[in-house]
């Protein structure tokens, strides 16, 4: 029997490509609040999902084996008070519960790059690393984390959570500056990755998983990611654009407007 597979967030560009990706491998329940589907995709169930409303969440996982969370606020420049705070803390609360509630047995996170931003560019920010995000979206994205993990050790719920990088849909070209190219997903990748985590080891309780192809460099290390959920990515951005970084302060320049990383920076979004 296929597992039973919530997906929030169809819409947006992940979710569209994981939708495609799946919809043979699981038993698909798309969780749509307002924007539709592709017409190709049209065909797929759904149900209405308001991750700001509890009882809307508690129908959505109904009957579910696992949740895979992609509704959030994406926006780095997002107000925090009406859009952060509702959709991306109190919207995750929200789906946690309902998804303990309904005897889920998964749920796949999303979290982003930017919660671990604020590490020097020439670091490789390993899946054990702690958050140290740079802006209020990067920092909700340090909750999920966290939350994810009181979930799982104190709920029962096996909770994996995605540090996403840069996802372009494989719509070329797009900025091949030196951040994008160590951060990029292909959207092959990202939903081999993501289908990965929900077929993960069932004992497998709490993961942080970083979400980034097999890039020649790799602002985000993948050793444990691989071994966790066995990711075999396929896609190299360097070699997708045909491009490289030679001199590190190209690096630099390009990726934080020329200022070096014991300044105070504002990455380019």
């Amino acid at each position: 029997m296929k597992k039973r597979v919530l997906v929030t967030g169809p819409a947006g560009r992940i979710g569209v490509s994981l939708t495609e990706y799946a919809l043979d491998r699981y038993d698909l329940r798309l969780g749509i609040r307002s924007t539709p589907m592709p017409e190709h995709l049209a065909h797929v169930p759904n149900v209405p999902l308001d991750i700001t409303d509890p009882d809307s969440c508690r129908q959505a996982c109904e009957g579910i084996d696992a949740v895979v969370h992609l509704a959030a606020e994406a926006s780095t420049e997002a107000d925090f008070r009406t859009s952060l705070l509702p959709r991306n803390l109190l919207g995750i609360y929200n789906l946690l519960e309902a998804a303990v509630t309904a005897g889920c047995q998964r749920v796949v996170l999303s979290s982003s790059v930017q919660s671990v931003a604020g590490y020097p560019l020439d670091h490789q920010v390993q899946e054990d690393s702690i958050p140290r995000p740079l802006n209020l979206y990067g920092a909700t994205k340090a909750f999920a984390e966290a939350i994810g993990h009181v979930y799982a050790k104190s709920h029962g719920l096996s909770c994996l959570v995605v540090r996403i990088g840069t996802f372009e849909h494989n719509q070329f070209p797009f900025p091949a500056n030196g951040r994008n190219l160590s951060t990029f997903i292909s959207a092959r990748d990202m939903s081999q990755l993501l289908c990965c985590c929900v077929d993960a080891d069932p004992d497998l309780d709490y993961a942080v998983v970083h979400g980034v192809s097999q890039n020649r460099y790799k602002r985000m290390g993948l050793t444990q990611t691989r071994s966790l959920v066995d990711y075999k990515p396929q896609d190299d951005a360097f070699a997708c654009f045909e491009v490289g970084i030679p001199y590190r302060d190209r690096w630099f320049e390009e990726a934080y407007d020329g200022q070096r990383p014991e300044q105070p920076v504002k990455p380019k979004a």
